[in-house]
Parts: C-alpha cells; structure tokens; sequence
C-alpha cells in the first residue's frame, strides 16, 4: 500500500515534468495558494505559536497548509513542536534535495519547512540556482492551498523581502506599547500600499483593550499612512498557551476549547470567509517573482 510520502512524490514528481511548461509558456497554475507572510515588530509576541496554530486552525477546515520558518536564527518551532529540522533551505539551495525531501509533516497534517541559513544565501545565487530555486517553491503550490511564512521580528532583509512578496500580510501584536510601536514602523516601512495587512492582538485582557489597540493603529495608518488595516482578530492571554509551549504541543490540540484556541479559530475563519486581498489567481506565481526580484 502506498504512503502518503509515496503518493506526495508521485504528485511532484507528474508536476516537475510538466514545471518547464508551465513557467515557459506564462500559464497560470490551476491551483494558487494564498501566500501570507506573518510578522511582528519585536520579538516574544506568540509570532511562531499563532503561525502554528493558525495552520492547524485551517487545516481543520479542509485546507491544505505548508509553514515556512524564516526566523532566521530564532526560529523555533522545534520548541512549539518538538521537532528538529534534518534539512533545510540551504540544502535545497547547494542541490543537495528538492523542496519536498525538507518537508517535515507536522499534527493535522501541515507541511513544516525549515529555511535556516537558506533565507541568507538566497541573495548570492546565481541565475541557475535562481530558476532551480524556483522551480522548486512552485512545486509549493501544487500542495498548499496557504502557505504561512513565519518571518523574523522587526524589519531586517530577509524579513522585508518576504512582506514586500507577499500580497497579505499579518502582523502579530501585544498591548504593550512598544509592540504597539514596532508594529507601526512595519507598516510605515512596507512601500508597496495594495496589499492586505492583517492586525492580529495578542494576549489581551479584554476584548476592549483589543479594540483600543487595534484602534490605535488604525487611525494612524489612516491619518499619517493614508492606508486602512484588517482586523483579523484577537487572542486573550491564557495559561493554556505556556503549558502548551512545556509540553511541546499546539495549543489548539492540547487545549481546543480554551479562549485562546477560540481566538485561532475564529481568526483562520475570517481568513477564509473575509477575503479582501485580491482575487487572482496568478497572485502565487507573483509572490515568485516579487521575491526573487528582490534578490
């Protein structure tokens, strides 16, 4: 009987025939996946554990989730799974495996990519390795109906490279005032205005605080950005989430009916039902191209 690994590789496999054809003759792919690059403005805000979590969300929904870990040097979702990357990016890049031999299957099935040093290297590759790079994130698509990009805090290269490719972007925040602040300067910092940014508040007391944060925000991107945000959604604080972290599992399993998994929930519901980004579907091949145009 065939496994799933098995019945994966026969998918990429059908598809790299086909690959060549698809870029050459400027096709649109049958399937696109929503690309969401999920950021926050400093670290120690629940970046990574929402991005998990929110895969999961959408995985119980029928969808088909892949999460790329682009937090460079603090990436740790070894620490909210209990998983350990064998291969990363960077073996990708050097020729050294396909995308799909880095793939780590996570609980409910989410794909969990590794990008490691990888996301560095990217920027001194060669044409060759480019479109071999290439070739290789679009067998992606062929899998995911989201991809979730966990990038790093605050606004360095790697991270900005991948807010300016992606057409949604969420920002992660917490009530504190200098999340609140940090937050703000990624906004202030993306120069391309038509894409969907999503404010997620995290760790509230109250849905009032989550308001008055998210309100702060929003006036002044209105006022001084002259730029509207979404509100994707808020997460109250929870003692579930810590435990969760202890025991290395998704809170959203451990716990699915504390506060916090209701918030993640209803989060990955107004992702799928209040979509306002727009509706293309080439929008994965021009993640692609804006990524690597950045290189």
């Amino acid at each position: 009987m065939k496994d799933q690994a098995t019945n994966l590789r026969e998918l990429i496999n059908s598809f790299r025939q086909n690959n060549n054809k698809i870029i050459s003759m400027n096709k649109k792919p049958e399937n696109s996946a929503r690309v969401l690059a999920i950021a926050s403005g400093k670290g120690g805000v629940g970046k990574t554990n929402f991005t998990i979590n929110l895969g999961i969300a959408l995985s119980n929904k029928g969808k088909k989730i892949t999460v790329i870990d682009a937090d460079l040097g603090l990436g740790n979702i070894d620490v909210v799974l209990g998983m350990i990357p064998k291969q990363t990016l960077a073996n990708v890049i050097r020729g050294e495996a396909s995308i799909i031999d880095i793939i780590m299957k996570g609980p409910k099935g989410i794909n969990i990519i590794s990008g490691g040093s990888g996301i560095t290297d990217m920027i001194d590759l060669s044409k060759q390795e480019i479109d071999n790079l290439i070739n290789n994130f679009y067998m992606l698509n062929e899998i995911s109906d989201y991809i979730l990009i966990d990038t790093g805090a605050g606004i360095n290269n790697s991270v900005v490279s991948f807010i300016e490719a992606a057409d949604e972007v969420i920002i992660i925040i917490t009530p504190e005032p200098t999340s609140i602040t940090d937050a703000y300067a990624i906004i202030k910092n993306i120069r391309h205005k038509n894409k969907s940014i999503k404010l997620v508040i995290n760790r509230i007391e109250s849905s009032n605080e989550g308001r008055e944060v998210f309100n702060k925000i929003s006036s002044a991107t209105k006022r001084f950005l002259d730029f509207e945000v979404e509100n994707l959604g808020f997460i109250y604080e929870d003692s579930s989430v810590k435990k969760s972290v202890k025991l290395q599992k998704p809170f959203i399993l451990k716990f699915p009916n504390s506060v916090a998994s209701k918030g993640i929930d209803m989060a990955a519901y107004n992702l799928i039902n209040n979509q306002t980004q727009i509706k293309d579907i080439s929008s994965f091949k021009r993640f692609i191209n804006n990524l690597f145009n950045r290189i």
